[in-house]
């Protein structure tokens, strides 16, 4: 593994290596010593295009606790808000001696770019490009998934499990990128949300497409994902009549969540819109693992960086 860019670029093997490189790393973190020597001497650049909490602090947590020294690059105040390129940053860092690439940007391909435009040699890990992947997002929630569904499974996938996902899968990176690994990894998966909110060419994707929540529930599903409406994004308007009717037909309310089997779990990649997309109550149940999720976040980044600086893994990819 060179980069980390697309779900897309891993077969099954390679994603439940991962996973099982992720819970060692879990492993790890229950000693009273959790910093690890693998990555000394190394050093992670975090280049961060839009705002994030969670991934950006989870990457810099994951990164130190591998003993990899971190700079955390913002583009508000730094020469890219100046209008230096994409291209001139990228040489900066190489020079700068960066030993991995973290990137996360509003365009769609930024970190593809990064990785095969020649620009710099080091590893590029996508955190999030636009609305079209989020693969380390994907990777912790099927850890998590995994963690309560199928813990111990000699296959280390998630075969016969069925998640729902919810909401806004227009806008959704994290949709996309679930969508491929919890196929990939044997679940079977219905995407869920408005038609205006659905992206075009939906229905030709491995899973089931549905208009209906109530409907996907009724199936009885092992998981539910419920997506952020992302407002920013909707220029124009028009992707659903009012909030109120958009949560009374999509919104995982204390009721629907009732009718959930025993078992089934609640995920959520956050932030959440409490009263909205999830009720309050349901974001704070027993079968809710949303806080769990951040801290998988950092088991399945301290993954993919050993995976791509302290293997033979990077060598033979050249």
């Amino acid at each position: 593994m060179r980069h980390f860019i697309s779900i897309a670029d891993l077969d099954r093997t390679e994603a439940v290596a991962l996973l099982a490189t992720a819970e060692h790393m879990a492993a790890t973190q229950s000693r009273s010593i959790r910093k690890l020597p693998t990555l000394v001497g190394s050093t992670v650049v975090n280049l961060f295009f839009e705002d994030s909490t969670r991934t950006r602090i989870s990457f810099e947590a994951a990164a130190k606790r591998l003993s990899a020294d971190v700079i955390n690059f913002s583009a508000k105040g730094s020469s890219l808000s100046k209008g230096e390129s994409l291209k001139d940053t990228a040489l900066t860092l190489q020079a700068m001696g960066a030993d991995a690439v973290v990137v996360r940007s509003a365009s769609s391909g930024a970190a593809h770019q990064l990785a095969h435009a020649g620009w710099i040699d080091q590893p590029i890990i996508n955190a999030g490009d636009g609305a079209h992947e989020h693969p380390t997002q994907a990777m912790l929630d099927a850890f998590t998934l995994r963690h309560h569904l199928r813990p111990g499974d000699p296959n280390g996938g998630l075969d016969g499990l069925h998640v729902v996902i919810v909401g806004d899968v227009l806008h959704s990176r994290v949709a996309r990128s679930n969508m491929l690994l919890l196929t990939l990894l044997g679940a079977r998966v219905t995407l869920v949300a408005p038609p205006a909110l659905l992206p075009v060419g939906a229905h030709a994707w491995p899973c089931e497409v549905l208009y209906d929540l109530d409907e996907a529930l009724a199936a009885g599903p092992d998981a539910v994902m419920m997506l952020r409406v992302q407002r920013e994004r909707m220029v124009g308007g028009g992707f659903f009549p009012t909030e109120g009717e958009y949560s009374r037909r999509y919104g995982l309310s204390t009721q629907r969540a009732a009718r959930l089997p025993d078992h089934a779990i609640v995920l959520h990649p956050g932030p959440m819109n409490r009263g909205f997309e999830i009720a309050g109550d349901v974001a704070d149940s027993d079968r809710s693992v949303i806080v769990e999720q951040v801290a998988s976040g950092v088991f399945v980044r301290m993954a993919v960086l050993y995976h791509l600086l302290a293997t033979d893994d990077r060598e033979d990819a050249r």
